[in-house]
């Protein structure tokens, strides 16, 4: 099973999100549309903008949850099994619970990126923040001000992630 994830994992670790979301919106797009004689393409801008950044933020979860589980000492599961439990329950009872703890610092600041990372939706017309400031700094000329605007609202949502996931994080311990 290693093997068979590596080559997703390389792809979508080591190329830019923005290069990513191209591929899909322009090359899976058409190629997909074309094999299933579908004119215009299959999904919107949207609809490629999140299966592409799901991709990007699912290589990298991939192994953050593989190492948390490495990180379970082979002597915790040498002892359930010793009182008995099957494999099912080890994976359930005391290799999830604790690999968990040990990922979940690296996941939030996953998902955090990724909430930066929604930006280059920009580039194929997703109507995301920078997009929307986009149309009324074009309309209004006020340039400044609106990136000043997504200065904020990215602050705010940020800070109020961060807040929620250290207290998720303290009450985890």
């Amino acid at each position: 099973t290693s093997a068979a994830r590596r080559p997703y994992i390389q792809f979508f670790r080591c190329t830019p999100p923005l290069v990513q979301l191209y591929f899909f919106y322009f090359a899976v797009d058409a190629a997909v549309g074309g094999l299933l004689g579908v004119e215009g393409g299959l999904l919107g801008s949207y609809g490629w903008a999140v299966i592409s950044l799901s991709f990007f933020a699912g290589a990298f979860n991939t192994e953050i949850f593989r190492a948390g589980i490495e990180s379970v000492p082979r002597s915790t599961t040498e002892a359930a099994e010793a009182l008995g439990y099957t494999r099912l329950q080890i994976y359930r009872y005391i290799t999830l619970p604790l690999a968990f703890r040990v990922c979940l610092p690296a996941l939030n600041n996953n998902m955090i990126n990724l909430v930066k990372t929604t930006t280059v939706a920009y580039a194929i017309a997703v109507p995301e923040t920078l997009y929307v400031s986009n149309q009324i700094w074009s309309d209004e000329y006020n340039v400044p001000e609106m990136m000043n605007v997504v200065w904020i609202v990215y602050l705010i949502l940020v800070g109020f992630l961060v807040w929620l996931m250290h207290r998720w994080e303290r009450s985890m311990r």
